[in-house]
């Protein structure tokens, strides 16, 4: 049987700052928690600000709901919506208010002339908009499409049978003027936020860059 290759790490800084409209897609359902914590640290350092987040209560009866003791602190207004139009309008709203720092939204389907509402609402409020997808095969203005995969958390250093930091694998499969990249990233359990891991962890499956798989519109 032929392996496939692990991905390469990119040897690039990490896009540390967010775009006014980022994409984070979950290509399984074990992946849709790494896509949400990703999520969450893409808000910009010093913003204190709450997070907004809003789903169908069919995708917060799916995947859960986020587990407020456990984000540090972080204030966030969750709203459940019946559809894609009240997501969107939730969405939309909230950026545009300038009172969030990041509206985060499961609006998978949403239209290109949908999501540049949401980009022109993320720099009209000085917020960070985050579109929560599955799929990344549908034209988007985000600008920077990810693609976020779970990953075997790092080894405890006290403890070697008990699980250490969680980690993730983050690929910009499209960005605007930026090279596609992956960065294997792991949870800062003092600051709540991501950081890079160590470079030789292993990343196990290939990941998708290069393969020609669709990414859609970041442009």
């Amino acid at each position: 049987m032929i392996m496939n290759p692990a991905p390469t790490l990119s040897q690039d800084s990490f896009p540390e700052t967010a775009a006014s409209l980022e994409e984070a897609c979950a290509p399984a359902p074990r992946d849709m928690g790494a896509a949400l914590l990703f999520a969450l640290s893409r808000r910009r350092e010093g913003d204190d600000r709450p997070v907004l987040m809003t789903a169908s209560r069919g995708w917060f009866g799916e995947y859960g709901r986020p587990y407020g003791p456990g984000l540090g602190g972080l204030p966030l207004i969750v709203a459940p919506v019946s559809n894609l139009a009240e997501a969107l309008w939730a969405m939309e709203q909230g950026l545009r208010s300038g009172a969030v720092s990041l509206g985060l939204g499961a609006v998978e389907g949403a239209a290109l002339a949908q999501t540049r509402r949401l980009d022109f609402a993320a720099r009209q409020g000085e917020a960070v908009g985050l579109i929560l997808s599955r799929h990344q095969d549908g034209l988007s203005a985000a600008r920077r499409r990810w693609r976020i995969s779970t990953r075997t958390s790092a080894l405890d250093p006290e403890d070697e049978r008990a699980p250490g930091r969680s980690r993730l694998l983050a690929e910009l499969t499209r960005g605007r003027g930026e090279r596609p990249g992956v960065w294997m990233l792991e949870q800062d359990d003092e600051t709540h936020r991501l950081r890079l891991a160590d470079r030789l962890a292993d990343l196990g499956p290939p990941s998708i860059a290069g393969t020609g798989a669709p990414s859609g519109l970041a442009a």
